[in-house]
């Protein structure tokens, strides 16, 4: 079966973890007592890049800045889409020097970038499916950031809210195995309010179901391509249930990164 699944190249944005580090805590994943290994949190995130580019995607990188230690989750910063870059706005004041660089970044490469006036962390809450934005709220984004951002991409966007803080972003409880009007969809139920979950299912009846084991070991934190999925190693029981839809799972261990409440998708910006 996973002959006919077809991957598609990739352009990814990353940024190096050269000043990673947990220094505050945002979420319920971060503890400022718990040491980093940067030194091996740096050889998880070459492994990813080298991953990336093995598979045929091409990767290319932002410089990071010293002080900015959650810099290395490029995923938070924007969501590009037609070539569109809707920029971020952090929740959290000790982020929020992060979207320069990012915005400059953009600029530099030729790209309009929109500064929201809403609170908005990029892909972390907002997900492309290839028909729609699925739009994340509940502990980050706010509701007046998806009218936002569906007056600039001119695209539908879904709004869901997520209501277990382990999984504070989208991206944490939810990944697109593909783009296009038929994408297959994994996500965690539980972590979406009881209408949330209603619209997952008539949007996505076909979808892969994940546990709270699943998503606690950072499965849903994941990157396709349409036939690979790069995956946090320890969601072993997740890898399986793709493999048998037909999916070759790659993975990839940022175990480190989990420490500051991170993991594959957040360290990585798609480029559309």
């Amino acid at each position: 079966m996973s002959e006919s699944r077809v991957p598609r190249s990739r352009r990814f944005l990353v940024c190096e973890p050269r000043h990673f580090a947990v220094q505050y805590a945002i979420n319920p994943w971060m503890h400022p007592d718990t040491p980093v290994d940067v030194d091996l949190a740096q050889e998880q995130w070459r492994a990813l890049i080298d991953a990336y580019r093995a598979h045929g995607h091409t990767v290319e990188t932002v410089e990071p800045v010293a002080g900015l230690p959650d810099m290395v989750f490029a995923a938070n910063s924007a969501v590009v889409v037609d070539g569109r870059v809707f920029g971020s706005l952090f929740h959290a004041p000790e982020r929020r020097p992060e979207a320069v660089h990012y915005d400059t970044w953009f600029k530099t490469a030729g790209f309009t970038v929109h500064r929201p006036e809403s609170v908005c962390e990029g892909e972390g809450d907002l997900v492309w499916t290839g028909r729609y934005l699925l739009a994340g709220t509940g502990f980050r984004t706010t509701r007046e950031a998806h009218r936002e951002v569906q007056e600039f991409l001119g695209r539908p966007v879904i709004g869901l809210t997520l209501v277990d803080p382990y999984f504070y972003h989208l991206d944490t409880a939810l990944f697109v195995l593909g783009d296009g009007p038929d994408a297959d969809l994994v996500y965690y139920p539980q972590a979406f309010s009881p209408g949330s979950r209603e619209v997952l299912e008539r949007l996505f009846p076909d979808a892969v179901l994940a546990t709270r084991e699943d998503a606690l070991a950072w499965g849903l934190n994941s990157v396709s391509d349409g036939r690979h999925v790069f995956i946090a190693p320890q969601a072993e029981a997740l890898a399986a249930r793709l493999a048998e839809r037909g999916y070759l799972p790659v993975p990839v261990d940022l175990s480190e990164f989990h420490k500051a409440g991170g993991g594959i998708k957040c360290c990585t910006q798609e480029i559309r």
